[in-house]
């Protein structure tokens, strides 16, 4: 953690010296004795950060080294910061006179050059006390603790090793244990192999970790041209199976080779078979933790039952956990007392120590590569149980400097990669996936984890900088990340919001809200998401500037962008914005439909998701964003109007009188398509022949008068699901549907009786294909059941 802290404040130094070459050049001795000590320090804190945990001098030492590099990047940030509110000073001053440079004198930086100096002085005088106090140890040697159960596993595991090895199968397999620290892989691994171990000719258990036993192992094997049985138990990266391979013969005899790990990658890299464990149920967890309290009959003490369930609840399946809370009410009076006592203990599980349940879990935390350990730490700050949007993870890791560049990747794409990693990992838990393809949309983390996040965060003063916003808020002027959602009354932003000059994310989602028109000053901003944000009107003195204009065209850096409609949409700004990614303007937007704003969105090369959403009283006049600029009632047939790289498309209300099937089947990338609430009113329309290559969400909502959906063969080929609500003037299904073979969910609420009856009751393969995957809620006879199904997870 203190390791990406100072990795983090490098990068920025590097960039602000190269990009600030004049103002750095007076105090270029200090600040490169800085870095070259940080540069050091770094290095050691790979080895010193795992170790800290059971050393309190080293936990000191990793300390002071976090503080001192947070106290360098304030000090920078508070430089830059005077430096550029002194330059808006002379900008300002001197704005009708757009012939002067905008720089800054230097008897203006002079005052701000001589404090740097000072204050980076006084840093590196720290750190030379800090480097003189060094001191650490090696880390000691953990192994995971027993536990009991695991019948359904042990034979599932079991068929894998034995019974494919007695049919066909005699080239080596690979079978993996996988979970989260304490699921208990090494329990399950020891059963397995004493149970199949006689099937062998030779076999052998090594702990990876332990470097004699590998060698062992390997000596083995070595001189074992038979039929063997190898146990890999807790190996934690692909190297050290990629070293073993090697050794191990793959032809023939039948073996067979069983791994445990924390990280499903190992499984992966060795093309292994998968067994994933998972936390107990309710009655599992009951069963071990009776046998750990010594009952040999399984039966609750009396008076006692209601209370040990509530314990054992605590544990939330997790065996490790669940038999130490047993093996501890064992050695303490069965009275209603002693167990309360237990029950409303909330740090039973975080005492220290290598065999304790917090120092099992944190093997996988000590094991994380220090980019990612800030990132895991961050998940303590949601509350316990809660699912948490992906977005909601990755834009706070940006923020907080978590995430360093690599190549030409943008940071989201980064982070995401970091979140993957986290699951591989198994200690970040899918919630929810994007049924189209894959990515996470939401996660959770088990509440154990979780405390482990917020003990090491606490250590690390990780959020010590999350601040409750103060009326004068544009004190804060190292805040990266600002989310304020739901407040739902209408507020006004503060004007000197604006002089939060490193803020990356600003999200006032739900809330309506007036924004200063100054607000496109913050240049660092990658994520802008307020959709009822109004932004104010530029008085008639701040029009111009001696740089130019203020608009969005400034915000050069967003990836993620949502608002009300307003002046900010006139002339080209918006198309300069060549990074963003997901773009949602709503309100009266008629006013501004103009040539130049279809043009802007048509230079968004990067846009992936439009949402155009007008609640201006004149709707005929708004087709969401993409029509003919003459007639308003269709849309343009010329597909350079387009986002090229358009993945996702939402139409609302913008009652199209042409059909828009033949031009949006154009679109080469457009995977998702939601025409919604009379946003075409015609009766008619028609999906031809090699269209929509790439479609597989199509989702129809009140299109009030359509009477006719034909879809033709060569149509969709890539359609997964289809759903189509309240249409009660189409009477015929589209017999185009039946040959679309991928299509894998037909969704028809409410929808006429005629169309339902003739999906139920016609007979024919297509059609019983077709009424497998399809759901309604509209009955067609009263001795019918009907299901709805759950929500599809766009929207």
């Amino acid at each position: 953690m203190a390791e990406s802290s100072v990795a983090s404040f490098l990068e920025k130094l590097r960039n602000l010296a190269s990009q600030e070459a004049s103002l750095f050049g007076e105090v270029e001795g200090q600040v490169r004795l800085l870095r070259n000590e940080l540069e050091w320090m770094r290095l050691f804190l790979e080895y010193a950060d795992a170790r800290r945990r059971y050393d309190k001098r080293l936990k000191l030492w990793v300390n002071q080294i976090r503080d001192a590099a947070h106290d360098a990047e304030d000090v920078l940030d508070e430089f830059m910061f005077k430096v550029e509110h002194k330059r808006q000073q002379r900008l300002h001053g001197l704005k009708f006179l757009r012939f002067l440079p905008s720089c800054v004198s230097v008897a203006d930086k002079l005052p701000f050059i001589h404090e740097l100096n000072d204050r980076i002085t006084e840093i590196n005088i720290t750190i030379e006390k800090i480097l003189a106090n060094k001191k650490g140890e090696s880390a000691p040697v953990v192994e995971e603790i027993d536990v009991v159960g695991f019948e359904t596993d042990v034979k599932s595991a079991k068929e894998l090793l034995v019974e494919a090895g007695e049919t066909t199968e005699t080239r080596r397999v690979v079978v993996s244990i996988v979970g989260m620290g304490g699921l208990g892989k090494t329990t399950l691994a020891k059963k397995v192999y004493n149970d199949v171990k006689q099937h062998f000719d030779c076999d052998a258990w090594v702990y990876v970790s332990q470097e004699y036993r590998t060698r062992d192992l390997l000596f083995e094997i070595l001189n074992c041209h038979q039929k063997y049985l190898i146990v890999m138990d807790d190996i934690w990266c692909t190297q050290v199976w990629k070293g073993l391979n090697v050794y191990l013969p793959i032809e023939g005899y039948g073996s067979r080779v069983l791994i445990t790990a924390r990280n499903k990658e190992v499984a992966l890299h060795a093309n292994s078979h998968l067994h994933e464990l998972h936390p107990l149920n309710e009655m599992e967890s009951e069963e071990l933790f009776l046998r750990k309290m010594g009952s040999s009959t399984l039966v609750w003490p009396q008076g006692l039952e209601k209370l040990g369930k509530e314990i054992v609840a605590k544990c939330k399946g997790l065996p490790l956990a669940t038999v130490m809370l047993g093996g501890l009410l064992s050695m303490k009076e069965k009275t209603q007392f002693s167990w309360q006592k237990v029950l409303h203990s909330k740090d039973w599980h975080l005492s220290q120590g290598p065999n304790s349940c917090l120092g099992i879990l944190a093997l996988s935390y000590n094991d994380l590569p220090n980019y990612l350990k800030s990132c895991f730490l961050y998940c303590g700050i949601f509350p316990e149980n809660s699912v948490v949007k992906s977005s909601e993870l990755i834009r706070p890791w940006i923020a907080e400097g978590f995430v360093q560049t690599r190549g030409a990747e943008t940071l989201e794409d980064l982070a995401e990669d970091y979140l993957y990693e986290l699951i591989q990992r198994n200690i970040i838990q899918v919630d929810k996936r994007d049924r189209l393809d894959g990515r996470v949309k939401s996660c959770r983390i088990h509440d154990f984890l979780r405390d482990l996040a917020i003990t090491e965060a606490k250590d690390a003063k990780l959020f010590e900088n999350i601040y409750t916003l103060p009326r004068k808020v544009g004190e804060l002027i190292n805040l990266k990340y600002l989310c304020l959602r739901g407040a739902g009354n209408r507020i006004r932003l503060p004007t000197p919001i604006v002089r939060l000059v490193n803020l990356q994310t600003l999200d006032l989602d739900g809330n309506l809200l007036c924004l200063p028109c100054k607000i496109w000053k913050l240049q660092q901003l990658r994520h802008l998401n307020c959709p009822g944000g109004i932004v104010s009107r530029k008085p008639f003195t701040e029009r111009f500037f001696i740089n130019g204009d203020l608009g969005v065209h400034q915000l050069t850096n967003l990836q993620t962008l949502a608002l009300q409609g307003g002046e900010w949409l006139e002339g080209d700004g918006l198309g300069q914005l060549t990074q963003l990614r997901q773009l949602k303007i709503m309100g009266g937007l008629t006013p501004y439909l103009k040539e130049g704003f279809f043009k802007s969105i048509a230079q968004l090369t990067a846009l992936e998701n439009l949402k155009l959403i007008n609640f201006s009283s004149k709707r005929k006049t708004m087709v969401s964003g993409l029509m003919s600029f003459s007639h308003h009632t269709k849309l343009p047939v010329d597909t350079g109007f387009y986002p090229p790289n358009l993945l996702q498309l939402k139409l609302w209300e913008t009652e199209l009188e042409q059909d828009p099937m033949s031009i949006l089947g154009e679109l080469p990338n457009l995977r998702i398509l939601k025409l919604l609430w009379n946003s075409y009113v015609g009766k008619k329309m028609n999906c031809s022949e090699g269209r929509f290559h790439q479609l597989e969400f199509l989702h129809m909502e009140h299109l009030s008068n359509l009477e006719d959906f034909t879809v033709e063969e060569g149509a969709m080929p890539k359609l997964r699901t289809l759903q189509m609500e309240w249409f009660w003037k189409m009477k015929k299904f589209p017999d185009g549907l039946l040959g679309l073979r991928n299509l894998q969910e037909l969704n028809l609420l409410h929808c006429s009786n005629e169309l339902l009856k003739e999906v139920f009751q016609t007979q024919g393969e297509d059609w019983n294909r077709i009424r497998l995957i399809t759901s309604q809620t509209h009955p067609i006879s009263d001795n019918t059941s009907f299901i709805l199904l759950d929500d599809t997870g766009f929207h």
